[in-house]
Parts: C-alpha cells; structure tokens; sequence
C-alpha cells in the first residue's frame, strides 16, 4: 500500500512537478481574490506584503507537499494550515467555508491545467477528467466535503464559467492585486522577474476579471503575451527535467525541514494554502 496519495504516472503528479506553474501563481493567487470573501480575508490577515517570499515557499510547499509528500506529511500540514484559517473571518467570511475552499481549489486547477498545456499540448477529455478528480483534493484535504465539488469536469467547466462572469470583485481585491503584482519588500535582485510574470498573469486572467482590475489589456500586450508563450513552449519542455522539477525539489525539502523542527508552531511564520 502506498504511503502518498498519489504516484508518480498520476496526472496531478506530472502537472504539479512542473516549476513553471510557478509562474502562474500570480493568475490563480488574483483569481482566488476576485471572489470578494476571498480578496477581504487576504486583506485583513495575510502576511504577503510583508513576507512575499516566505508566502510563496509556505504555498508551493503545500502543494508539493500533498501531491508529492507522504500522507502523513500531507495531513500534518494540512492540519496547520486549516488550523490557521480557522483564524481568518471576518465580517461575512470565514476562510474554511466550503463555498471559498472549493474557488480556491478550482482555480488551482483551472490555471494549472491551462499553463501545462499551453507548453506541453492539449489533455484528451478524459486525461483532463482524471486531473480533475484527482485536484478535488486541494479542497478535500483541508475538510471541504466531496460533494460540494462539481462531480465531473463538464459540471466544472459550467461552474468556472459562471463564477467567472459573475464574481463582482472589491477594493480589498484591487489593493491586494496591486502587493502581488508590484510588492515593495521583494529582494532587488527578483523584481525583474516580475515583468513576465505580469505579462502572464494579465494573459491568462479570463477577461470579464481582468477588465474589472482595470489592467490595461490592447494588441501590443496580447502579441508581446503570444509571443512569450510560444517561446517558452519552444524552450521550456526541451529543458532536463532535473531542472524543470527543482523548485519542487527546493520548496518540499524547506517544508520537511520546517515541519521536522516544528517551525509552523512559532508564532511569526503563517502558511496559506491560496496560491502564490
């Protein structure tokens, strides 16, 4: 009997190892807070201005850590985490609420999907069922019931459409999209890694949420947007995957490290599971 979750053939797996999603953290972390609960509960109580470093380790080591971790790993932070949002309410939103574990887990995936597959070629219907179903578990695992997910990936699509074009985002949504994208205490030495960054996430953002963040989206950003996807599906899939697998090798070891010294229990360190 296996210790994980999921092996290594699994789709999630073979998505998840890629650390190019990482740069779409930006589409599914602005995503996530296009939902006003969501947007306000970031607003009132996430570290991400302070720490956006420690933030992105803190997510991508979660994630890494259910996909890729033992069970038990798995469990234990995902204990902490749903510990953590226990704390995080507020005038109508409470961060365990299943509604808002199930947006967040659906952007997880949508934008995951849709990244891969830009860069590596399209899922058949039923490899983009089987993601699906195994993706369930980015809600799952911090006590979102099952059933509260759309059952297949048609229902899914028909519930990520709807919310897309129904989601009325708030001032507490823009103020935090402005950190992510333009944060003022990251190191010198990353912020130009943020021009593509943006570049992607205003790319991949659907568009009714994009023009309600007010980014300024015409011809010469979406060819400048084509043209850096096409280069990175020419390049990107051509690198060893020893390479292509190292911030997962990275972030995973930092977790294990922190978890073995217990550093999720000193009260200065926050882990969230919404992506960076």
């Amino acid at each position: 009997m296996s210790d994980r979750y999921f092996q290594d053939d699994d789709i999630i797996c073979r998505v998840a190892q890629e650390g190019i999603l990482i740069a779409g953290g930006g589409v599914a972390s602005l995503l996530q807070t296009s939902h006003p609960k969501v947007g306000q509960g970031v607003h009132d109580h996430s570290y991400t201005f302070d720490d956006p470093t420690a933030r992105l380790r803190n997510t991508m080591g979660w994630v890494y850590t259910v996909v890729f971790g033992t069970k038990e790993e798995a469990d234990q932070l995902s204990a902490i985490v749903t510990r953590m949002h226990d704390k995080v309410t507020g005038p109508g939103y409470q961060a365990n609420d299943p509604e808002l574990q199930v947006w967040v887990a659906s952007t997880l995936f949508a934008v995951a999907a849709q990244l891969y597959q830009r860069l590596f070629g399209k899922f058949t219907p039923e490899e983009l069922e089987e993601y699906y179903q195994q993706s369930k578990i980015y809600a799952t695992i911090l006590g979102c019931p099952e059933d509260r997910m759309p059952a297949t990936y048609p229902e899914f699509r028909e519930y990520y459409a709807r919310m897309v074009n129904t989601l009325k985002i708030n001032d507490a949504s823009r103020y935090v999209a402005d950190g992510v994208l333009h944060p003022k205490k990251l190191p010198w030495f990353m912020r130009p890694g943020l021009i593509p960054i943006r570049l992607i996430t205003y790319g991949m953002m659907p568009p009714p949420i994009r023009e309600q963040y007010g980014w300024k989206w015409n011809l010469f950003r979406e060819i400048q947007f084509h043209l850096l996807m096409e280069f990175l599906a020419l390049v990107y899939p051509r690198l060893p995957k020893r390479v292509r697998t190292l911030p997962r090798d990275f972030y995973l070891h930092q977790i294990r490290k922190m978890l073995r010294n217990r550093a999720f229990d000193k009260p200065r360190l926050k882990v969230s599971s919404r992506a960076a």
